[in-house]
């Protein structure tokens, strides 16, 4: 099986891209703490998969590569997606579950509501284990968050204080899309691998899925399994969203991105990017030769980098170096492309679309 494996970075200049809510004893009542992980080295920031994964829904849906967003329901304390994975795009890919209550209250609630005419019926319980994996994007090193103090001040009488943490940093995360599972739908009876119910069994029928009985699944056309991967790495390229925007207006689209489709689900680039004595990112070159040694039979396409000009300069200088003649990269040179991160995603989904990769979707 086949994963797309990337790492990214996100730099993040002075922002807070993902809160967690008032401090207690602060100094006003109002104050908003970011999310960081408190270690003995001191508070990391960090922005949560999902958060990550909400900005990236947002900005799909939002785009103009014809993504499908599964409509969502909910009764009383429940919310769930429409969980159908032949018609929703993100129930595709970004995984679902669907146990709807049977109690005659809900279903005669659900019945009388009029804006769930469409909605795929259920008649068990359903799960899909997510074909992408988002790590936690964590600061690369230490950084203590600094409180700005601000008031509201624009009524008559006395200002109202309110203050906010912001930090300055480089956010790294990781990220694969097993391709194998993108489009291909289980009835297996076991959880997170049921995806597909009675109901949805008829509809993959219908719309001439292709039925493997070997693995009891049913599986898209490769031509639609390939469009809705692809949007969702345009999508990537183009990612908006993040907390405070208005006051600190950061870029969350990736500044540099290091990407492969790969054999397997583990992570290969987890390692290549570490801190210099300023706490700034270091490429490891030598991680990144090892890396490419030691999986180079595993490695299915180019190694796309995606690298913004003016971010980080002289370690891309670095980089290219070592693709010369003699340097430590030397070898791999062939298969290595160095572009802005748009420019690498999109080759990465024209190469995803050629016939003689049709391997990796396997």
């Amino acid at each position: 099986m086949a994963f797309v494996t990337g790492l990214m970075l996100i730099d993040a200049p002075a922002s807070a891209l993902n809160n967690a809510g008032n401090v207690q004893g602060a100094r006003t009542d109002n104050t908003v703490a970011v999310k960081a992980i408190r270690t003995r080295e001191g508070a990391y920031p960090y922005v949560s998969a999902q958060a990550f994964r909400y900005w990236l829904r947002t900005t799909l849906e939002s785009g103009e590569w014809g993504w499908r967003a599964a409509p969502i329901y909910r009764e009383e304390k429940v919310a769930y997606t429409d969980a159908n994975p032949i018609k929703w795009w993100d129930d595709d890919l970004f995984g679902y579950m669907r146990a709807p209550s049977k109690r005659t209250s809900a279903r005669e609630k659900r019945e009388a509501d009029e804006s769930r005419v469409d909605e795929t019926s259920t008649v068990d319980t359903i799960t899909r284990v997510s074909p992408l994996r988002i790590s936690t994007l964590v600061s690369i090193a230490p950084a203590t968050p600094t409180t700005d103090f601000g008031t509201m001040s624009r009524h008559e009488g006395n200002p109202v204080p309110h203050e906010h943490q912001f930090y300055r940093t480089t956010l790294q995360g990781l990220l694969s899309l097993d391709l194998h599972a993108s489009g291909r739908f289980s009835y297996v009876q076991k959880t997170g691998y049921r995806n597909l119910d009675d109901v949805r069994i008829e509809e993959a029928k219908e719309a001439n899925l292709v039925h493997e009985e070997t693995t009891k699944s049913y599986v898209l056309p490769p031509q639609e399994r390939t469009q809705r991967i692809a949007a969702l790495f345009e999508g990537l390229a183009q990612l908006e969203g993040g907390a405070k925007q208005t006051v600190h207006y950061t870029d969350v689209s990736p500044s540099l991105i290091i990407l492969a489709v790969t054999k397997g689900g583990n992570h290969i680039f987890g390692h290549v990017v570490g801190i210099d004595g300023y706490h700034l990112p270091d490429l490891k070159l030598d991680a990144l030769q090892e890396a490419l040694t030691v999986f180079k039979d595993e490695i299915l396409s180019t190694i796309y980098i995606g690298w913004v000009r003016g971010y980080m300069d002289e370690q891309r200088a670095k980089l290219e170096a070592a693709m010369g003649e003699g340097g430590a990269l030397a070898e791999f040179a062939d298969r290595i492309v160095i572009e802005h991160p748009r420019q690498v995603l999109a080759s990465f989904v024209e190469d995803l679309k050629k016939p003689e990769n049709s391997h990796w979707l396997a």
